[in-house]
């Protein structure tokens, strides 16, 4: 069975230095019902020592998704999307940017890194539960995701 059918969780890894986002993010998922787990790391590095199972993530669950911040530290969001698009074995893992920054420049940088999709964090919990709901109108119930 493939992620998301019929009850089949997501696993999804949020990259997100941020405590209060990482709170909100859960909360608006919770709040819109999505059947995923949603694993988070808080720093680039650690986000590709996740990805390639490494370290203390030796037994960590292949993503389907992530949801990567670009403002990080250790390793800019940025850098992981090149890492992790540039990389034979994890290039199809969808990546969806979710950042505080509208910048035009960022949105182009990240689309010529191959990223998925561009989102601006909302400032607001109701925001939040509306880009939530965008992802899981798409991301979690539309898009087939390519097997490991």
């Amino acid at each position: 069975m493939t992620p998301g059918e019929e009850g089949n969780p997501i696993e999804i890894l949020l990259v997100e230095d941020n405590p209060g986002d990482v709170q909100l993010t859960r909360k608006a998922f919770e709040d819109a019902g999505l059947v995923n787990n949603l694993h988070v790391v808080n720093d680039g590095v650690s986000a590709m020592e996740y990805l390639r199972q490494e370290g203390e993530y030796a037994d960590a669950d292949r993503p389907d998704m992530v949801l990567l911040d670009l403002n990080l530290p250790r390793k800019s969001g940025e850098e992981v999307l090149t890492e992790i698009k540039h990389d034979d074995d994890l290039k199809r893992i969808p990546v969806v940017i979710l950042t505080s920054s509208d910048a035009e420049e960022d949105m182009i940088k990240t689309y010529n890194e191959h990223a998925n999709a561009y989102l601006t964090k909302p400032v607001d919990f109701q925001g939040f539960l509306d880009v939530v709901s965008r992802v899981e109108g798409f991301w979690i119930s539309v898009v087939e995701f390519p097997p490991d």
